[in-house]
C-alpha cells in the first residue's frame, strides 16, 4: 500500500480502539465500587495484620475524588479491553512479516498471555504482604498516610512487573528460534542465570521479605529450565535438518 493508505489504515484501527476504549469505560464507570472494592481490597487485608491506626488511605484536592474514579475506571477498561488493542496493533504490523515471522508471534502470543495472566495473579496475591512489609518499616506512633492515587500506581506497577516477569523466558524461546541464543550457551550459564533470576525477583518486588522474592524467582526458575529444554531440542531438530549449519570459517564440513 501507499504511505497514505497505512496512515489511513491505523486512523481507521486507532478510531475502533478508542470506541472499544469508550465502551468498556462507560460500563466500569457503572460498576466502579466492585473494581474499587478489588483494587483496594490488598490494601484492606495489609491493614486486618497491622496495628491500628498504622496506616490510613487518603486523597488531596477538591477534584482528588473525581480524579481517583476516572483512573481507577480508565484502569480497568485498558486492562479488559487490552486483548481487543493489542490484536488491533498485530493486524497493522502482520501484513509486514514473513512466514516464519508470523509463525513466531502467533506462537508467542498463545503463550505469552497466559504467561502474563499469571503473573499478575500471582501479583495481586502476594501484594498485601508486601504492603505489610513496607509499612510495617514506619516507627512506631506514626501514621501512614496513603495517597490513594500513589497507590494505584504502586498497585499497577507491580502487577506489571509480575507479568513481565513470567514473560522473560519466552522471549529467550525466541532469540533462539531466530538463532541469536543457543541452547548449550543457556546450558553453560545456567547457574547464573538462576542467580540472576534471584537477584531480580529481588529488585523487582516491592517488599524486602523473602517470601514475596521467591514467589516470583521460583516459577522465572522453572520457566527458564522449561526454556533452556525448548531450545536445545529446537538447536537438535536444526542440527538433523542441516547438519553444517552453524559451521565456523575453520571447522570441516562432512561433505
Amino acid at each position: 500500500m501507499a504511505l497514505a493508505d497505512h496512515f489511513r489504515e491505523f486512523r481507521a484501527r486507532l478510531l475502533r480502539c478508542l470506541l472499544v476504549f469508550g465502551v468498556a469505560l462507560a460500563v466500569a464507570i457503572v460498576f466502579r465500587h466492585a473494581i474499587y472494592d478489588a483494587v483496594y481490597g490488598p490494601y484492606q487485608d495489609a491493614q486486618k495484620t497491622l496495628a491500628e491506626g498504622t496506616s490510613i488511605a487518603t486523597t488531596s484536592g477538591a477534584g482528588a475524588g473525581l480524579l481517583l474514579w476516572l483512573t481507577l475506571c480508565g484502569f480497568a477498561a485498558a486492562i479488559v479491553t487490552a486483548p481487543y488493542w493489542l490484536y488491533q496493533i498485530w493486524a497493522f504490523v502482520l501484513p509486514g512479516l514473513y512466514a516464519q515471522e508470523r509463525k513466531m508471534s502467533r506462537i508467542f502470543v498463545a503463550v505469552a498471555g497466559p504467561l502474563f495472566l499469571t503473573g499478575i495473579v500471582l501479583g495481586y496475591v502476594t501484594l498485601p504482604i508486601a504492603l505489610e512489609v513496607l509499612i510495617g518499616f514506619n516507627p512506631d506512633g506514626v501514621t501512614n498516610l496513603i495517597d490513594f492515587n500513589d497507590y494505584l500506581q504502586f498497585f499497577t506497577r507491580t502487577l506489571f512487573v509480575f507479568g513481565l516477569a513470567f514473560n522473560i523466558p519466552v522471549f529467550v524461546v525466541l532469540l533462539n528460534f531466530a538463532g541469536v541464543v543457543k541452547g548449550s550457551a543457556l546450558k553453560a550459564y545456567r547457574p547464573w542465570i538462576v542467580i540472576g533470576t534471584f537477584i531480580f525477583a529481588a529488585v523487582a518486588t516491592p517488599s524486602a521479605d523473602p517470601f514475596t522474592m521467591t514467589l516470583m524467582a521460583v516459577p522465572m526458575v522453572l520457566l527458564f529450565f522449561a526454556s533452556e529444554a525448548i531450545a536445545r531440542f529446537n538447536d537438535k531438530r536444526r542440527a538433523r535438518r542441516a547438519p553444517n549449519a552453524g559451521l565456523s570459517p575453520d571447522e570441516l564440513s562432512s561433505i
